[in-house]
């Protein structure tokens, strides 16, 4: 029913507004070079799930994955399955080397009740310029509330593919054309980094409940509120809950606990 699987890291977005996804930035923090998205690293230990479940993923998945290590482009990576049931599986990512990187939770619910709601907060503009992320700046967004923004999923995003090769993602991403997990989780971080001006910043952890599955050009509405800053080893750190809704049904697909650094020490 599971199986292992290796893949060679693809970060997507070399270029990205937060440079700790280039060599130039994330060698200045330490790194050998530009971080693959967190959420793309989320994505490979995810798959072997999808491949196994299915629609049911999509349609009633969580996942809880945790990125303690950084992957980088055209690594080669494995993803075993640590544990498998009926309802589920663990799953853990290493280098070719056997060195474990980021490790995965997954469950596919029973039940599901109360689904989110729309709360119907300000759309955001994301070319405007989102005010420093400073923790005073974090608390006032806390405590006053967070913008929405739109996205559109659509067969050319540069997040629409976790693999070179397309077609190597599960069927349901590459020839059923629905939203994989790296956009999906994806939209979470774009929602927290519109709201605030963080660069760089390292995503860490997500904890996501999936609702429905995302057909191709489906206009998404995140809406974002945050429910914890702390500040650890001189790093800040923010939790933030992102849904996601189908802007024109207001069906909710997915909701999105995510953990970030969004002040790095010595920034």
């Amino acid at each position: 029913m599971f199986a292992d699987w290796t893949g060679t890291a693809f970060n997507q977005v070399p270029d990205s507004k937060n440079q700790i996804h280039g060599d130039e930035m994330a060698k200045q923090f330490g790194f050998k070079g530009g971080l693959v998205p967190g959420v793309t690293v989320s994505a490979y230990m995810i798959h072997p799930a999808v491949e196994a479940f299915g629609m049911d993923y999509l349609q009633r998945g969580s996942a809880h994955c945790r990125v303690n290590s950084p992957l980088y482009d055209e690594e080669i990576f494995e993803v075993e399955v640590t544990q498998g049931t009926d309802t589920g599986c663990a799953t853990c990512l290493k280098r070719s080397d056997g060195v474990p990187l980021a490790t995965a939770d997954i469950r596919i619910e029973s039940s599901l009740s109360d689904l989110p709601q729309i709360r119907g907060d300000d759309i955001g503009d994301k070319d405007d310029e989102a005010p420093l992320a400073t923790r005073e700046n974090m608390e006032r967004l806390q405590r006053e509330g967070c913008k929405a923004f739109l996205y559109r999923w659509k067969a050319d995003h540069e997040m629409s593919t976790y693999l070179r090769d397309r077609s190597q993602m599960a069927n349901l991403f590459a020839q059923d054309g629905f939203a994989n997990p790296a956009f999906v989780l994806g939209v979470s971080n774009w929602v927290l980094a519109s709201n605030a001006d963080m660069n760089p910043w390292v995503h860490l952890e997500t904890r996501s409940q999936n609702y429905a599955a995302i057909p191709s050009d489906t206009q998404l509405l995140g809406e974002m509120s945050i429910a914890d800053l702390f500040e650890k080893k001189g790093h800040e750190f923010v939790d933030a809950d992102v849904h996601l809704f189908d802007a024109d049904s207001h069906q909710c697909f997915t909701t999105i606990r995510l953990r970030a650094i969004y002040r790095l020490r010595g920034q």
